[in-house]
């Protein structure tokens, strides 16, 4: 999915979309002086009348993400697991594999969630819920918004270009989420065109921990699970990240509430090989968000070590060190209030084989 730099996050409004003529581009939406009530944003994308397609009006932020929780509270789901698919709408085939790999899942009741973000909806087979966002919120602000929007017990978060390789892949996470009522989150193993997972896409030290299934202290989201209600307690995913450790960041606040995390090497889905850098300031926004992650939730003694261990691992992989520190600058003068893990979350991290130290 194609980045760029995050805007200040305002708090969305989501409601029903109507019908309407085409109209102007999806960029035009975004602007201030766009319009903004549904209906007219509806017609911006010629909706068509469907009770299941939302429109977000702006940008998402966490808020939407516990009002959904609590207005939830106490009412049943309608569905087993919801699977999230995050698209910019840019590479069609991709997508269209990934929602085929969904609509192949066997003995299980899902919803399907497109959340387009930032782009003029795509020519595809009806899913259960659209939801457009006329402009790009970033990766973890888009998640936010499906998250609200899935009816579901478990949500999966999909990449665009990722596909489940097995059709009872989403029917064995939902035995093992009803298994373990403590689990928050699980990770799926990725695999890429040769087979292979990538080392950076294993959540544990040690390459060859991709092929061992176990706790972990954090997942990747090309392909993970998160338990609902948790997701909710949690506030989700911090959207002001944009793109980069949004994922880690939250796993350590569903550690710290004390739900555990687990790696499934056995439940596979696709997802091909690719660099981080093919994205534009990665290293700039990953720097800030590393910042902002550790200041908030890594004690004092913890914080200064992690982030001098980063810095030296990011320069000896080849990212300039001034674009390191661009990003410690801009995080710093927009940094989070503190609210560091216990000292019992940092034992039990050490004790799974990863201490918030690397």
């Amino acid at each position: 999915m194609a980045m760029t730099r995050g805007q200040p996050i305002r708090r969305s409004t989501v409601a029903r979309a109507r019908s309407g003529p085409h109209a102007a581009s999806a960029v035009a939406a975004g602007r201030a002086d766009a319009p903004q009530s549904p209906g007219e944003l509806a017609r911006l994308y010629a909706l068509p009348t469907d009770p299941r397609t939302l429109l977000v009006a702006r940008p998402a932020s966490s808020h939407e993400v516990v009002a959904q929780g609590a207005a939830r509270v106490g009412s049943e789901p309608k569905h087993e697991i919801a699977v999230v698919v995050l698209t910019q709408a840019d590479r069609p085939a991709e997508l269209a594999r990934a929602i085929a790999s969904v609509r192949a899942q066997q003995q299980v009741d899902l919803e399907l969630v497109l959340v387009v973000n930032g782009a003029r909806p795509p020519k595809l087979d009806a899913s259960d819920r659209l939801i457009v966002l006329p402009q790009n919120v970033g990766i973890p602000g888009g998640r936010n918004v499906g998250a609200a929007g899935a009816d579901a017990r478990l949500i999966m978060f999909l990449d665009d270009d990722a596909e489940l390789v097995d059709p009872g892949l989403l029917a064995a996470v939902v035995d093992r989420f009803k298994a373990d009522p403590r689990l928050g989150a699980m990770a799926i193993r990725l695999v890429d065109e040769d087979g292979r997972t990538q080392r950076r896409h294993v959540p544990r030290l040690g390459a060859r921990s991709a092929e061992s299934s176990g706790p972990v202290t954090h997942f990747i989201g090309a392909a993970c699970v998160v338990r609902a209600s948790t997701f909710h307690a949690v506030e989700g995913f911090d959207a002001r990240f944009f793109y980069a450790m949004e994922e880690s960041d939250l796993s350590l606040r569903l550690l710290d509430a004390g739900w555990s995390i687990w790696y499934s090497a056995d439940l596979k889905a696709f997802h091909p090989h690719t660099a981080p850098s093919r994205h534009p300031g990665y290293a700039v926004l990953t720097a800030r968000n590393r910042l902002w992650m550790a200041w908030r939730s890594l004690p004092a003694p913890i914080f200064a070590g992690y982030l001098l261990i980063w810095t030296t691992a990011a320069v000896a992989r080849g990212v300039p060190l001034r674009e390191v520190l661009a990003g410690y600058r801009e995080a710093w003068s927009a940094r989070p209030a503190r609210q560091p893990i216990q000292w019992r979350t940092v034992v039990r991290m050490t004790l799974i084989g990863r201490p918030p130290l690397v």
